[in-house]
C-alpha cells in the first residue's frame, strides 16, 4: 500500500470516529431543556413540601392546643360522676359536700368555683390515704406575669385531719382563661350557687346535673364561644327514715 492510500484510509477511518462521537453527545440546546425540566421539577417538589411542613407544623399546634383542654374536660367529668352523697349538715360516713358558685375554701387562697367530695383519690401501698378526696376547681393568676389566669385544680387527701390549713396539692389544668363557671341542676332550672352542708338548704342532695362552661382569654377580634360540658350525676342520698305520714 502506497504512502497516498494510507493517509486516505487514515483520513477516512479518523473522519468516522469523528462522526460517530457526535452522534452519542448532547448539544446545547439538549443540555439546556434538561436543565430547564429539572428545575421546574424541583420547584413543583419544593411547593409540594414546604405544603406539607406548615400543614405538619399547623396540625402539631393544634394539637397541642388541644390536649390540656380533653385532659382538663376528662378531670372534670370524672370528678362529677364519683361525686359521693352529700352530708346535709351531719355526720354521715363516706360522704362530703358538695357546693358550687363562688366559694371559700379552706386551704386555696382564692374563691373556687366549685368544691366537691369525689371517689377519684389513687390508691396505692405509700399512701395512707382513701379515695374520696376533696377537689376545687379555680382561677388564678398566671406565674409568667402575663396577667391571664389559668385554672387549677385543687386535691385534698386527708379528710380526718382537723386542721385550718390543711394539705391541699395545686395541679395547672389550663393556662389563658377569662372565667369559669358551674351551674347545678335542680330538675326544672339551672342554679348558679348549690350548698350542701347546711342541713337547713333546700338542696340537701346532688344536682341532677352540672354544667361547666370555660371561657378562654382572647383578643376582641378572636372572642371565641366558651366551652361548655355537661355531666349528670347518677348519686341519690337514701334513707329508711319517714319523711311524711297521715
Amino acid at each position: 500500500m502506497t504512502n497516498e492510500s494510507l493517509i486516505a484510509a487514515l483520513r477516512k477511518q479518523s473522519g468516522v470516529v469523528r462522526i460517530s462521537s457526535l452522534a452519542a453527545g448532547f448539544t446545547l440546546i439538549e443540555m439546556i431543556l434538561a436543565i430547564g425540566v429539572a428545575a421546574i421539577v424541583l420547584v413543583a417538589v419544593n411547593a409540594v413540601l414546604f405544603t406539607a411542613l406548615h400543614l405538619r407544623e399547623v396540625t402539631s399546634n393544634v394539637v397541642d392546643a388541644a390536649t390540656p383542654l380533653d385532659a382538663t374536660v376528662t378531670f372534670i367529668r370524672r370528678d362529677l360522676q364519683c361525686c359521693v352523697t352529700p352530708t346535709n349538715g351531719t355526720s354521715k360516713i363516706l360522704s362530703g359536700n358538695f357546693k358550687a358558685g363562688t366559694i371559700n375554701s379552706p386551704g386555696v387562697t382564692e374563691p373556687v368555683a366549685v368544691e366537691m367530695c369525689t371517689a377519684t383519690g389513687a390508691l396505692n401501698a405509700t399512701t395512707p390515704w382513701g379515695d374520696i378526696q376533696r377537689v376545687t376547681y379555680e382561677l388564678k393568676n398566671s406565674t409568667d406575669a402575663s396577667g391571664r389566669r389559668d385554672l387549677y385544680r385543687s386535691i385534698t387527701r386527708n379528710l380526718l385531719a382537723i386542721s385550718a390549713t390543711p394539705d391541699v396539692q395545686d395541679q395547672l389544668m389550663l393556662s389563658g382563661v377569662e372565667s369559669v363557671k358551674f351551674s347545678c341542676y335542680d330538675g326544672s332550672r339551672w342554679q348558679d350557687t348549690w350548698d350542701t352542708s347546711d342541713a337547713n338548704t333546700i338542696n340537701t342532695n346532688l344536682p341532677l346535673a352540672v354544667k361547666v362552661e370555660i371561657q378562654m382569654a382572647g383578643d376582641k377580634k378572636n372572642i371565641t364561644e366558651p366551652i361548655q360540658l355537661i355531666v349528670p350525676i347518677d348519686a341519690v342520698a337514701r334513707t329508711n327514715m319517714v319523711l311524711s305520714g297521715t
